[in-house]
């Protein structure tokens, strides 16, 4: 049975030369910060973070969690893969993969709240995104 990916999003990335650290492989910190890019890839795709906004609706990073497998170097073909594992009114979780020639290097989970921005309280998500979200689970 194949793993349900809900919201899957793909995202190439490329490595470069300030991710390199001394040993000539990819930075642990690169890592995080590419998460970020793949976050907001992913909302671009499914809600775009101006429409956040302008609910008065932010994600807000509460942990992160990553496993490396195998050193990326620079002139490696790495894609990125995120998508929700959960997402309701207590939370989200995003996993992301990054893969080099079809191998993995590098697992990691995502997980935060939505917060309210006038009153910076705990929010429900937006009712798009989580209409979109449970469409994929049925």
């Amino acid at each position: 049975m194949t793993q349900q990916r809900p919201l899957h999003v793909d995202l190439p990335i490329t490595v470069k030369t300030y991710d390199i650290d001394f040993m000539g492989v990819v930075s642990n910190i690169a890592y995080v910060r590419w998460m970020e890019d793949l976050r907001l890839h992913f909302l671009e795709v499914h809600y775009p973070l101006q429409k956040l906004i302008s609910e008065l609706i932010v994600p807000i990073i509460t942990q992160t969690h990553i496993e490396y497998k195998r050193p990326i170097r620079m002139h490696d073909q790495v894609n990125g893969s995120i998508w929700l594992e959960k997402f309701d009114s207590s939370g989200w979780m995003a996993n992301v993969e990054y893969m080099v020639n079809g191998k993995l290097a590098a697992m990691a989970k995502q997980g935060g709240i939505f917060i309210n921005l006038g009153t910076m309280k705990p929010a429900n998500p937006p009712e798009g995104l989580q209409k979109k979200y449970d469409e994929e689970l049925q």
